[in-house]
């Protein structure tokens, strides 16, 4: 049973204001804390890291720019930037050995951001990834000819932008779970994504779990519990 009873946990101190770190994440779910960077001063972030490093835990901290990643890395020269994901990564430990596979769907080029945002998260809280990008449903023959290459997948990760139509496409193909992302790429009243979310909210294609706009990491989160509950319920007793 897990630990409910909190540590004790250190406060990173930045511009006068202490920031409580739920450094306890790692042992109640299996997944340390992610840091999102977007309201924090540079001086804050540098506080977060040095802290979860010195806490033995990595660091992930997404929506994170270039210039952001130039200041840390001054302090953290093993901060690594992915350009795509908007991801900046530090890690102070291995990795999970990855088990088990998530496939990630695009529909376009445009919604890999969020696309590489979940793979990267889903990787490195132990998955196996394959990646199926720019199969939008405009040339359809794309995915299809593809669609088998998920059939070792424990879930699938569909990402689209526009009309949102690609997660009812996919989900009418496969039997796996399925978590539809989608993206604020669209041209007018695309409503900044959200109609790609009312479109998938409202998916004629049965069990497409749905997380916010641009939320690839929320997806990665989610389809790496679930494979990992797979790969653990499955894992043969050892001989």
């Amino acid at each position: 049973m897990t630990n409910l009873t909190p540590h004790p946990q250190p406060r990173a101190q930045g511009n006068d204001r202490q920031i409580r770190l739920d450094l306890d994440r790692l042992q109640r779910q299996g997944f340390p804390e992610t840091v999102f960077c977007p309201g924090k001063t540079t001086e804050q972030l540098r506080e977060i890291f040095r802290t979860m490093t010195q806490a033995r835990q990595n660091v992930m901290a997404t929506r994170a720019t270039p210039d952001l990643h130039a200041e840390l890395v001054r302090f953290f020269p093993e901060a690594v930037y992915h350009t795509d994901a908007h991801l900046i990564t530090l890690d102070v430990v291995p990795l999970p050995e990855p088990r088990g596979q998530i496939s990630i769907i695009c529909a376009g080029t445009a919604d890999v951001p969020v696309a590489e945002e979940a793979r990267i998260t889903a990787m490195r809280f132990g998955a196996k990834t394959h990646t199926i990008y720019d199969a939008g449903v405009a040339g359809l023959h794309r995915l299809t000819s593809a669609i088998d290459e998920t059939a070792s997948s424990n879930a699938v990760i569909v990402v689209a932008g526009m009309e949102g139509a690609l997660p009812s496409v996919v989900g009418g193909l496969i039997d796996l779970p399925l978590i539809a992302v989608p993206t604020s790429v669209g041209y007018g009243w695309n409503l900044e994504g959200l109609s790609a979310l009312l479109a998938m909210l409202n998916s004629c294609a049965a069990g497409v779990t749905v997380v916010n706009v641009d939320n690839g990491y929320g997806a990665g989160v989610a389809a790496a519990r679930i494979n990992r509950r797979v790969t653990t319920s499955t894992k043969s007793p050892a001989a």
